[in-house]
């Protein structure tokens, strides 16, 4: 058993990691409070291959695996504390894999070029209005076949990138009842283009953290998409979404074992310098110790998050492991990652003491933006913990039929 990164890995890791450092890191109070990622950050994340690398290289991609993606996260993490910079690239990275995996030819060569260029956006759409987590009793968009094309009508809530791809243009891939009678069978996926397209109404929301991308939702009536935006076969879009949310919640644990990683080196630096009653903070053993406890998260998580990683390259490069190992092992890390994660920035910030309340400190952007992790970005925590329960022990266990 190796531990060890390949020589192409730890250059990959280098030349994120100074890139990050340098152009991002910079900034990411200005994209907190502007609300904003500057063109010219995208601009430069597409000239290194960081949007949707996952992507062929026929459309712009470079076809990097998911340890690799996944080592482009943590650096992203690490830089963008603030965690919008992390979520426009693992969005990007998942969702533009299952386009440039499942697409049609036309669909691939219209978007993906653009996506990885910078020019367009590309998000995920399934959550409703009615009901986040249940995805399969509370969906009501439909999609309906007439002629050559597709009519959808429906609503999406909760989503990332309502005005990135409003502006840039771009695609949401989006999951909509095709066969009310199948059940979780009988849903399609659909590239639906919001910007300038008839029918569609935008909604945006103001979250508490990942200021820098968008939030919101959209309306679709009668909305009409020509039938090559249909993503791969007619009522497989349930199980195009789930393999999609495998890979993101991988590059969600990357992202916070990097912000984890950053907050601990930020609180180190406090506690051996600060000192009270004479003596450095870090000498007392009332830090000491949650500070071993966090330090060893980190690493257990990091663990996790390497092995998903390395189990989703055996999949899709080896054809050496099934998405039954996949799902458990990215469940595994996205249920810990964020946890750990907010854990260690709470504890971080009772070192700073009144400064940590204070945005002298980029502590509390990260409080914010790696809440949406555990709340329900690519899925709950009990949503992971029913994945996990669902894969141990078979599917007629699940809490629902």
């Amino acid at each position: 058993m190796d531990f060890s990164w390949t020589e192409e890995q730890e250059i990959w890791r280098r030349t994120v990691y100074d890139f990050a450092q340098k152009k991002i890191k910079p900034r990411v109070r200005e994209i907190d409070t502007n609300k904003k990622i500057p063109e010219e950050i995208i601009k430069d994340m597409a000239k290194l291959g960081l949007l949707a690398p996952t992507a062929s290289q026929k459309y712009g991609g470079t076809e990097v695996g998911w340890t690799m993606a996944s080592i482009a996260a943590e650096e992203l993490g690490r830089a963008d504390i603030s965690l919008a910079i992390p979520v426009l690239y693992l969005v990007e990275a998942a969702w533009g894999f299952i386009l440039s995996r499942y697409g049609t030819r036309e669909t691939k060569e219209e978007y993906l070029p653009k996506i990885t260029s910078g020019d367009a956006f590309c998000g995920i759409a399934v959550t409703e209005p009615t009901g986040g987590t249940d995805i399969i009793g509370a969906a009501k968009t439909k999609a309906e076949k007439k002629g050559k094309n597709w009519i959808l009508n429906g609503e999406k809530m909760f989503i990332s990138g309502i005005t990135e791809s409003s502006k840039w243009g771009g695609i949401h891939l989006t999951l909509a009842r095709t066969d009310i009678s199948k059940g979780h069978k009988g849903f399609s996926f659909f590239a639906v283009p919001l910007k300038d397209n008839p029918g569609i109404e935008t909604t945006l929301l103001e979250d508490m953290g990942r200021m820098g991308i968008s939030t919101g939702g959209f309306k679709m009536e009668d909305v009409k998409l020509p039938e090559h935006n249909l993503i791969g076969e007619l009522d497989k879009g349930f199980y195009y979404a789930m393999e999609g949310f495998s890979a993101a919640r991988v590059l969600i644990g990357a992202t916070c074992v990097g912000a984890s990683e950053a907050a601990l080196e930020l609180g180190i630096e406090h506690i051996k310098t600060r000192k009270a009653f004479g003596r450095p903070l870090g000498s007392f053993e009332g830090i000491q110790f949650p500070l071993a406890e966090h330090y060893i998260n980190v690493e257990a998580t990091k663990l996790l998050t390497y092995r998903a990683a390395w189990i989703m390259d055996k999949m899709y490069k080896e054809n050496k492991a099934t998405h039954h190992d996949v799902a458990l092992a990215a469940a595994m890390a996205k249920l810990r990652a964020p946890i750990h994660a907010f854990e260690i920035m709470n504890e971080v910030a009772d070192w700073l003491g009144a400064t940590g309340y204070t945005k002298e400190y980029p502590i509390e952007m990260g409080i914010r933006g790696v809440r949406s992790y555990s709340i329900g970005a690519e899925g709950t925590m009990n949503i992971m913990r029913i994945i996990i329960g669902r894969e141990l022990l078979g599917k007629e266990f699940l809490p629902y039929k």
